[in-house]
């Protein structure tokens, strides 16, 4: 057996990087004896509390390692020099992408069909079926594809409020990316989300290509499919009329996101996520961390690094949010980790923050925004958004990023649009287990031919050649039609 991984000098625990009998790779067992009721520490930091007397080289999990009180006593920007000195601004390289008529930059080229409400869902998906079978993008070879943007809701809820407000960025970030050539609302017509309403609050002064039409005025579903392809016709040679060129890698934003993740998240993919992290926002680039109940705990080493008080106090903000709604519906913020998670090796949620926010890197935190909304400010930016991945990926993608960072230990199929996703394995189990999803593997970080350094240059390259339009394993699969899921706050009326 390879000797157990020490992440810290400090430690309690040690970690298996492979498996043996009773313990999967990933899990921990006691360097030293611990008490009972003695804090725990796995990178350097409490990750709970001992439930009872360990000896050296047990297993530690659930059933002797419990949460410990969460700290509150922050520091906010005290690191933040330390931050900027570790991501020293450096000249940036290039890809080839699209320039919009605004200035921005695209990676793909989509007409995208946006559902204003769950009611017209099936037409916009018809319409979208429709125009592949009609063979209506085989002369238009820079158009990516016509993807329909459906959800659950749009209707019965509150027409102000935290819930309105993210469906609204949703559907106008989708319509409005820099991934999007044109896009086309698609409402019933008596709902609450409305699409005037959106142009009034969003719209004033853009250039974005969009249109709309309802169902109720158009003539019901035949003929709303039928008008929605007659304006695929005359969209589609525009869209076409674009072609990559190069752009600099300052222009690109990054939503990263972890799912399925184990015990070996913290030691190998995400540790080089935020490594290839670093280099783009030395060049100028953008990383969107998020995920908020999976920082937890961790939000210390982001508070350290805000660039100033007011950005901390919004980080603090929204920690404060999530343990009262969590409370509200009866719930903890420990109920995080997943079973998954735990059968990967990973206990409390203190410890699965620790490795989740390596994927950020070690730049400052430059701004802390709300879900969905439109990511303006370079650097490490955070994102208010649950851990579900969908809901997650969903509200970056609306802020604009143009593509996705997916690191995973147990396995994710998870794909999107108009955003790609690149998955990251954290071991080589599932990289050869799933080799249809994986895009890169990371597992040989511990099994040799690769470093934490070599890895984080690899997912570098990577992002050019996916922002250049090199498909990604998700793409090649089809996935992302159905993996936009606007995050739902409030009453459903």
């Amino acid at each position: 057996m390879a000797d157990p991984l020490v992440l810290h000098p400090d430690d309690d625990v040690a970690i298996l990087t492979e498996a043996v009998p009773g313990m999967a790779a990933g899990h921990k067992i006691a360097r030293h004896a611990i008490a009972k009721g003695a804090p725990l520490r796995k990178f350097g930091q409490v990750i709970g509390t001992a439930l009872t007397d360990i000896a050296a080289g047990d297993h530690v999990h659930s059933h002797n390692l419990a949460m410990s009180a969460h700290a509150t006593d922050h520091s906010i920007g005290d690191q933040v020099e330390a931050a900027r000195a570790a991501v020293a601004p450096r000249s940036p390289g290039t890809f080839q992408g699209y320039r919009r008529a605004d200035g921005r930059v695209g990676i793909r080229n989509y007409v995208v069909l946006c559902a204003t409400v769950n009611c017209s869902a099936t037409v916009i998906r018809r319409a979208a079926e429709e125009a592949e079978r009609r063979g209506m993008l085989q002369d238009y070879p820079n158009v990516d594809g016509v993807i329909a943007v459906a959800h659950g809701t749009g209707c019965g809820m509150a027409a102000s409020g935290p819930g309105w407000d993210n469906l609204q960025r949703v559907l106008w970030g989708y319509a409005t990316h820099p991934n999007t050539g044109a896009a086309i609302f698609v409402g019933l017509g008596c709902e609450v989300m409305q699409i005037a309403q959106m142009k009034a609050r969003f719209g004033a002064g853009g250039t974005h290509q969009f249109h709309g039409l309802t169902i109720q005025d158009t003539g019901g579903t035949t003929a709303t499919v039928e008008a929605i392809l007659d304006k695929l016709a005359t969209l589609l040679p525009q869209v076409n009329d674009v072609q990559r060129e190069p752009c600099r890698t300052s222009e690109l934003i990054i939503a990263l996101q972890c799912g399925g993740s184990d015990g070996l998240s913290g030691v190998t993919a995400n540790p080089a996520l935020g490594l290839a992290m670093d280099r783009l926002v030395a060049e100028g680039g953008t990383a969107v961390l998020s995920e908020t109940p999976e920082i937890y705990g961790a939000e210390s080493l982001l508070l350290s690094r805000a660039v100033t008080q007011e950005v901390g106090e919004k980080l603090l903000s929204r920690i404060a949010w999530w343990e009262k709604y969590t409370a509200l519906n009866g719930a903890t913020m420990d109920n995080n980790p997943s079973p998954g998670n735990k059968a990967g090796g990973l206990t409390t949620i203190l410890e699965k923050s620790l490795g989740a926010v390596a994927k950020a890197g070690s730049a400052p935190l430059s701004d802390v925004l709300a879900y969905g909304e439109a990511v303006t400010t370079r650097g490490l930016i955070f994102m208010d958004t649950p851990g579900f991945d969908p809901v997650s990926a969903t509200g970056q993608i609306a802020g604009g990023a143009h593509m996705v960072l997916f690191t995973t230990g147990r396995g994710s199929a998870f794909g999107s649009k108009p955003a790609p996703t690149l998955k990251l394995a954290t071991n080589d189990r599932l990289f050869r287990a799933m080799p249809d999803d994986m895009d890169i593997n990371c597992g040989d970080i511990l099994s040799g031919g690769s470093t934490l350094q070599g890895k984080g240059e690899e997912i570098y390259r990577a992002i050019l050649d996916t922002a250049s339009g090199q498909a990604t394993k998700s793409e090649g699969l089809g996935l992302g039609d159905h993996e936009c899921v606007p995050w739902q706050i409030g009453a459903v009326m």
